[in-house]
């Protein structure tokens, strides 16, 4: 008997990412505090590859104790520039300004990875692509958001680098898989050495 995977997550790119590797699982939203973990997480300086890993096994072991027979993976992305971490854009205002903000400059796309299964957590793992944003002119940065629409409210960088945000950028260093949210070359590998799928 195969064993059961589930992605604890119901974001569209990470489901597209998994039936396109032609992994057998289901989805299963993770019901969490993120900013409650990222809080604790700087009262210790953590930086944010391990902010990214650790949102990653929260989500993991959150729902494998809901389904504790199956083997669940769980990802977060964690958007550094500098110091600084960026979340979810909460409005087109906020994401006009996220951009703002990244403009010219190189930011990281932190991903991070974990299976688990009853509660405990099995393999963890991290990708990181530095992403080089062109200078953008208002009046650029005016079509793009028009262009882009509402969905990019949906990515922490307020681009989905698929679709129209790949105007924006100069250069990128890292892999497409991490770019979307689940860095699969890694997590392929992970559930080959736990034996999860064939080798």
């Amino acid at each position: 008997m195969k064993p059961q995977l589930i992605l604890a997550s119901k974001s569209a790119s990470r489901r597209t990412l998994m039936t396109g590797a032609g992994l057998d699982y289901e989805a299963v939203a993770a019901d969490i505090d993120e900013r409650a973990v990222e809080n604790e997480l700087a009262a210790r300086k953590a930086e944010p590859p391990e902010v990214a890993v650790e949102l990653a096994k929260a989500k993991a072991v959150h729902v494998s104790r809901a389904h504790p027979e199956a083997y669940v993976i769980g990802s977060d992305q964690v958007l550094s520039l500098g110091s600084q971490l960026f979340h979810k854009p909460k409005d087109m205002q906020d994401a006009a300004n996220h951009i703002r903000e990244m403009s010219g400059k190189t930011h990281h796309l932190n991903c991070g990875v974990a299976i688990a299964r009853r509660g405990e957590v099995l393999w963890t793992d991290v990708s990181i692509a530095a992403m080089t944003m062109r200078e953008i002119s208002p009046t650029f940065l005016e079509h793009y958001l028009q262009v882009a629409g509402e969905g990019i409210l949906q990515s922490v960088g307020a681009y989905q680098f698929e679709g129209p945000g790949i105007q924006l950028f100069e250069e990128i260093q890292g892999d497409y898989f991490t770019i979307l949210g689940l860095p699969m070359l890694k997590l392929l590998a992970g559930l080959r050495k736990l034996g999860l799928i064939d080798a």
